[in-house]
């Protein structure tokens, strides 16, 4: 069996659980050792009932004191049964498995593993899995694979898939030269893909994650150094000089530019109108104002006779900078283009073919702008928003539709400027550090689980006074079915706290794009009051009448995407606040979320998650999105990225080109094939 062989070929694989892996972009042999677990989980000795905390996962042993019962409600069905062990009872819950009524009769003894939450006041434990003994001690003490799973898609089917492939595929040749792997002590590739899979121990795990970790950087930077030498022979072939209409739209702002702002534009002016091509990276604190300057760029472009195309993460905000360039380009001659790829084929075909005749001045839209079936006519000005979601073959592949355009890239996620030199090391980079006048700051609480009713109150209040709040779950498990089940549960019991007075709904990941849309969109039309959701509003979203965020369970979440999404508030004129619920008492826990309660500066932040978290903490709380790097975090692993950086910087220019050649011989092909298959 070779890594390049389709994932049927290994036994037990089927059509249905290929199909599966498929949504997971698990195609051959080679990507499913690649899709490296998420987490670990160690199975413990049962705790008594009466020592249990919120927020942990534990194991109990206990007798069945009340049968368990199915309540339906929606698309749902909820099964409880009540337990008890020498030191309490204990409520155990269920979704959509009501074949295990059958299973907990009264009187009956098992052992349940589960996250213990707290609902109406009393704690629950939540989705728990069944033992018996003889069975469970087999787990105590051993390191157990967790996987991003998809609906349909067992934890035991992926892991059990994992080891057939490991046992009967042929060893590939180390890529990573010698020489570079006894510098760094790095154990083999083979060695480290069968411990992060199947670890002995948490050395060896973390010997595999530092030689997966250093292999990850080394391939970015190579790729990072090859497309910096491209870029430095490139001329500008796109000449753009700011126009009196820029001059106009600016003055004609309610609202002055901020030094920083204008500072940022001047650099941009420079860059467009100079001898080579602009690739200029816009860093900025969520509110900063950076959409006025792609806005700006994209005006200049026009005026200068070229097309300019701007490419968010999400559909969501494409069609939020669709309804802000029609605002701004109103009264001036500009034709804007939306292509999404949500829309029919009909209107996708109508879209390219203005975008291919010229005839659209300003695209935007998601990944769809730069498939194979993509044609420009004078695409002059690349801008993609929220640039840590596109990695930098992406970018170049876009960059290749208009004969090498000028590149604006922008991001709201803070990084240390160390770091991003490194990361960005392709980009010339600007910062936009500071907010527009009168923005109020956020004010900011962390609370205990005991406050959630007196939030429930301000968040009513507040409500009553025509105002918004969105709170934010985060899941308990990566699966989109439970991350559903979650959401919908958790609206049903602010439902309930609310009353019939207001409008709360849920949005999470698993709706289809154009519901998801129309949801978003009723929520920024006031129609919705309370939007229960997963991270899928992190990015962008802006409704300056919300006022509140509150997110439970805060410390599963990194800094920045705490940050990123607190946000999603005070984007008006009102005071606005973020509640952030924490189930855990723990003093690293609490030190984590006390950075947030007292900064609003992203930047400060980014540092301090820098300080507080170390290349040890393997189990830690990744942030979502940075880089798309599969195991690698660049805040965990800032050591390791140094490492590799100047590792890369130190190879001859035959040497690097030698290494990326044998890197990189199949990507461009691999890359179009999975942004196809995504599209």
């Amino acid at each position: 069996m070779k890594q390049t062989d389709e994932i049927r070929c290994i036994k037990g694989i089927g059509e249905k659980t290929a199909k599966l892996l498929q949504k997971l972009g698990i195609y051959t042999v080679g990507d499913l050792l690649s899709y490296y677990p998420r987490s670990y989980e160690t199975y413990e000795l049962p705790v008594p009932i009466g020592t249990i905390r919120e927020g942990k996962t534990v194991t109990i042993e206990a007798s069945v004191i009340k049968s368990a019962d199915v309540t339906k409600y929606r698309n749902l069905q909820v099964l409880t049964c009540i337990v008890r062990d020498p030191s309490g009872t204990l409520k155990l819950t269920w979704y959509n498995q009501p074949y295990m009524k059958n299973q907990l009769t009264m009187g009956t003894r098992h052992l349940f593993r589960g996250r213990i939450v707290r609902k109406n006041g009393a704690l629950v434990m939540e989705q728990p899995k069944k033992y018996k003994r003889e069975e469970y001690g087999r787990l105590l003490q051993v390191l157990w694979p967790i996987y991003g799973l998809t609906e349909g898609l067992h934890n035991t089917t992926l892991s059990k898939a994992v080891a057939a492939a490991l046992a009967g595929c042929e060893r590939e040749p180390e890529l990573l030269p010698a020489k570079i792997a006894k510098e760094h002590d790095l154990i083999p590739h083979r060695s480290a893909v069968e411990e992060i899979h199947f670890p002995k121990s948490r050395e060896t795990l973390a010997q595999a994650r530092k030689r997966l970790v250093f292999e990850e950087f080394f391939r970015f930077m190579l790729l990072l150094t090859h497309y910096k030498e491209q870029k430095g022979k490139e001329e500008n072939h796109y000449p753009i000089r700011e126009t009196k209409e820029c001059e106009r739209l600016i003055s004609g702002l309610p609202y002055e530019l901020t030094n920083a702002q204008k500072k940022v534009w001047e650099e941009i002016k420079a860059d467009i109108a100079g001898e080579g091509t602009m690739a200029r990276l816009v860093q900025g604190d969520v509110g900063s104002g950076k959409t006025i300057l792609a806005m700006l760029a994209m005006l200049a472009a026009v005026e200068s006779g070229y097309q300019a195309a701007l490419m968010a993460p999400t559909e969501v905000l494409a069609r939020q900078h669709m309804t802000e360039a029609l605002r701004l380009f109103s009264e001036k001659d500009v034709r804007c283009v939306l292509l999404t790829g949500s829309m029919t084929a009909a209107q996708k075909k109508e879209a390219r073919e203005r975008i291919k005749s010229g005839e659209a001045d300003i695209i935007i839209g998601t990944q769809t702008l730069f498939q194979e079936k993509m044609e420009y006519s004078s695409l002059g000005l690349v801008i993609t928003d929220e640039q840590h979601r596109f990695g930098v073959r992406q970018r170049e592949l876009f960059s290749e539709k208009g004969g090498h355009p000028h590149i604006l890239v922008m991001s709201a996620t803070p990084i240390p400027r160390t770091l991003a030199i490194i990361l960005y090391g392709d980009l010339d980079i600007s910062i936009v550090d500071e907010l527009p006048k009168g923005r109020k700051p956020i004010k900011n609480c962390v609370v205990g689980t005991n406050y959630r009713e007196t939030a429930y109150r301000f968040i009513a209040k507040q409500i009553a006074n025509g105002r918004q709040a969105y709170v934010i779950c985060a899941m308990a498990e990566e699966s989109d079915t439970t991350e559903a089940e979650n959401v919908i549960d958790y609206t049903e019991q602010l439902r309930e706290a609310f009353g019939g007075g207001i409008c709360v709904e849920y949005l999470h990941g698993k709706m289809p794009a154009k519901e998801k849309t129309v949801r978003m969109n009723r929520f920024a039309e006031g129609e919705i009051q309370v939007l229960v959701s997963t991270t899928v509003v992190e990015v962008g979203v802006n409704v300056p009448n919300a006022t509140v965020m509150m997110i439970e369970n805060a410390e599963r979440f990194g800094l920045a995407q705490l940050h990123q999404l607190r946000g999603r508030v005070g984007r008006g004129d009102a005071e606005s606040y973020c509640i952030m619920v924490s189930s855990s008492d723990e003093p690293e826990t609490m030190e984590r979320l006390e950075i947030l309660n007292k900064s609003n500066d992203g930047f400060f932040i980014a540092g301090e998650d820098l300080r507080l978290r170390g290349p040890g903490d393997l189990f830690g709380v990744r942030q979502s999105g940075e880089l798309e790097f599969m195991i690698a975090d660049i805040y965990a692993d800032a050591a390791v990225l140094k490492e590799v950086s100047e590792t890369v910087n130190a190879l001859s220019e035959k040497e690097a080109g030698g290494l990326y050649r044998l890197w990189f011989k199949e990507e461009t092909a691999e890359i179009i094939r999975d942004m196809a298959e995504s599209i």
